[in-house]
């Protein structure tokens, strides 16, 4: 599987990292069901067929953090564009 880097071009899937599903929101911490949302943020997980967005890091090359859209039946790679730290649910 290649991944095309928006700075490097395509590249071995060996150079990247995965985070996870693109499509995941965290808890917020300070609601009232907080440890049952958490439980099922971290273990409770979709299995999808076909296109789905991730979070992939290019770790052995620029060290952007992307956004792919893969088919996880074929594990083509329909698109990867660049995001920021924030898209990732980082503390601000």
């Amino acid at each position: 599987m290649r991944i095309a880097c928006p700075y490097c071009g395509a590249r071995g899937v060996h150079e990247f990292t995965y985070l996870g599903d693109a499509g995941l929101t965290r808890p917020d911490a300070s609601a009232p069901d907080a440890g049952k949302n958490f439980y099922e943020y971290a273990y409770l997980r979709d299995n999808p067929e076909g296109a789905h967005e991730e979070f992939w890091y290019h770790g052995s090359g620029c060290r952007s953090w992307l956004k792919v859209r893969r088919n996880t039946k074929t594990h083509a790679i329909e698109k990867a564009e660049l995001v920021m730290p924030q898209a990732l649910g980082a503390a601000s």
